[in-house]
Order: C-alpha cells, then structure tokens, then sequence
C-alpha cells in the first residue's frame, strides 16, 4: 500500500511541475473541462468506490488547499477530515498488544492435562497442589480453564477405568505359576517350574530337573518363600494350572500364608497369559538360539537370561522400564551420550549402558 501511495504521490508531483510551466490560459480552460466532467460523473455514480491509495492523496492534497476550494473534492469536506485523522493515527499508533494474560506454556498444559488423566479424581485445587508441590506454580482457574479447553469433565471422575487400569491396579499381589520343558542336544527333557509377579514383572526360576515330582515342586516353592522373606507377605493370589505337579502339599505352601490359590480352567492358557507369554518370549530370545548339554548348563544359561529379563530388558507395560530398574542418570548434554554394549550369553543378546 505504501509503494503505490508513494508512485502516485510522486505521479501528481511531476504533473505539478508540468502545469507549471503552462501558462494561465490552457490552465483555465483544462480546469473548466474537468470541472464538468467531474460533475457528469457525479451525476452517474452515486458512491465513489476509493482505493486507501486515493484517500492518501486526497487526504494530502485537501491540506495545500483552502477550504473555500474543498468543493471541488466529490466528497465532503468531514470525510476529508476524517481520511486525515485516519492518516495520523496510523502514523502515530504504535501495534496494539493483547489483552489479558499471556498464554499458558504448552509443556504446562501437557503437564496439566496429564495429571488430570492419570488421576479422575482430583480437581482443579488437588491439581493445581500437586503441581506447586513440584515446583510449579499454576492457579486453580488455570487449570480450571486448560481442562475446560481440552473437553474434560471435573472431578470426581472424568473417565471410566479401562481394562487396562483396572488389572494394573489389582495386580499388586498376584503372582503366576507354571512350567515349561527344555530339549537338550541329547533329547533329554528337562523341566523348570517359574514364578512372575503380575505387578513388576519380575521372574523367579526355581530349579531345573529331569524329574519333576508334586514333592520336588512344592519344596521349591518353600525356597522361594524363603528366599523372599518379608516381601512373601504381600502376596494374596497365586494363578496355576491343573498340572497334576502342583499337588496338595505345593498349595498348602501358600494357603498356610493366606495366599489364596486361583486354578485356571481345563485347557485354558489365555487365563494364564502373563506365565505363558514368558515362556513364549525365552524360548524365542535364548533357548531356542542355544543347544543346551545338560542341568548343570541349562542352569547357568537360566540364570543369566534372569537377570537381564529382569535387570535389563524393556517391558511394553512397564512403560519400557525392566521389572526391577536401576538408577539410571540423564546426562545433560545428549551428544556426549556414550554407550557400552555388554554381550549376555555369550553375544546372543546384547544389552547397553552409559559409558562410565
């Protein structure tokens, strides 16, 4: 818009300077011709249709005028008044700023709106608590207003629970059971009953045998109990099959403790999934890719694979946390991140940590 004022601008200006070279005469009578047909004009057209470039001009020129010679313009002398007001505002007004408060920061919103979905049943005010306690400092109405904006409803409850929340909140206690078989190179059988916390996902493997008997079972399972001491008291269910292995003595092991013993139905291994799952992914990831020569070697073998399941190994559930995570420190700048890869049996899986 300013480009095409200027040319235009500078367009009268060089006429100006021709008409002033012309003497009274020619001058009098071009200015009799455009008078009348300015008037001609008026008559066709009620309402002139002005480009802002025209009422710069317009606007410009009313001031090298006397007011007395203002009805030349085809319009009135307030809207002149008014082109010229407009002109001088826009040159003196600086932008105007918004309104209000600036806008909430996008990482607070997504913080907001992540808490209100992790937890129902808090407000506006528990909220607004929980995020002061953590160093951050969002009022009330804040939150009140990013909730509002992202559709969701007030406290108590926004959402149902989906199957999903409600199993990870009663797996606390509940514990799995099974057995799975190895083939060695020499086609001997080997048995090995496991145990799986629902909860961490963590797996306890309790002994090898070629010969598994319900009296052999159930005294593994009071290793375990043994070996876990107090943690043995948070347990409340024990899931299992009807293998003919786990026998009366193998659940009185638990019932003595009040841990409730949950029998899946006949040829129903989806009631088990999380035991039967495992037994799926270490067959696929070390069994499977090993040749096994005996008990002594199977047990080794079984050993290591525990540890880095449970040490080591990401879990889609756990959001790919391993069941028993260690202290792990984020380093400040990410391109000096160095990473060390450890081999588990032997290269067969390989696992990685920051160089130290």
């Amino acid at each position: 818009m300013w480009w095409s004022s200027l040319y235009m601008i500078l367009g009268r200006v060089l006429q100006l300077l021709v008409l002033l070279g012309r003497d009274d005469r020619s001058k009098d009578m071009e200015i009799v011709v455009l008078r009348h047909q300015v008037a001609v004009l008026r008559r066709q057209v009620n309402r002139p249709d002005l480009r802002p470039q025209d009422r710069v001009v317009l606007a410009a020129l009313s001031r090298m005028l006397p007011k007395a010679s203002w009805p030349a313009f085809f319009v009135t002398p307030s809207t002149l008044l008014r082109w010229h007001r407009q002109l001088t505002t826009r040159r003196w007004t600086y932008p105007p700023k918004r309104p209000g408060r600036p806008r909430t920061r996008a990482a607070t919103q997504e913080t907001v709106l992540r808490l209100a979905r992790e937890n129902p049943l808090w407000g506006y005010q528990r909220i607004s608590g929980e995020l002061a306690g953590a160093g951050l400092r969002v009022p009330p109405s804040t939150v009140r207003d990013i909730l509002k904006r992202a559709g969701l409803e007030p406290a108590p409850r926004r959402t149902g629970p989906n199957w999903s929340q409600f199993l990870q909140a009663q797996a606390a206690g509940i514990w799995a059971c099974d057995l799975f078989h190895v083939d060695t190179v020499f086609l001997k059988r080997l048995y090995v009953p496991f145990f799986i916390d629902h909860a961490t996902r963590a797996v306890h493997v309790i002994g090898v045998t070629a010969h598994p008997s319900g009296a052999w079972v159930a005294q593994q399972a009071r290793n375990l109990l043994i070996e876990l001491g107090h943690r043995a008291e948070t347990l409340r269910f024990l899931i299992r099959d009807r293998d003919a292995k786990f026998t009366a003595a193998f659940d009185e092991v638990f019932t003595s403790l009040g841990i409730r013993i949950i029998k899946t139905p006949i040829r129903a291994p989806r009631a088990n999934a999380i035991a039967e799952r495992w037994i799926g992914t270490i067959r696929r990831e070390c069994t499977d890719r090993l040749l096994i020569y005996g008990e002594t070697h199977l047990r080794q073998v079984l050993a290591d694979y525990q540890r880095h399941y449970n040490n080591h190994r990401p879990h889609r559930s756990r959001d790919r946390r391993p069941p028993l995570p260690a202290v792990v420190s984020t380093p400040d700048d990410l391109d000096q991140l160095h990473l060390e890869r450890h081999e588990v049996l032997n290269g067969l899986i390989n696992q990685y940590q920051q160089a130290a």
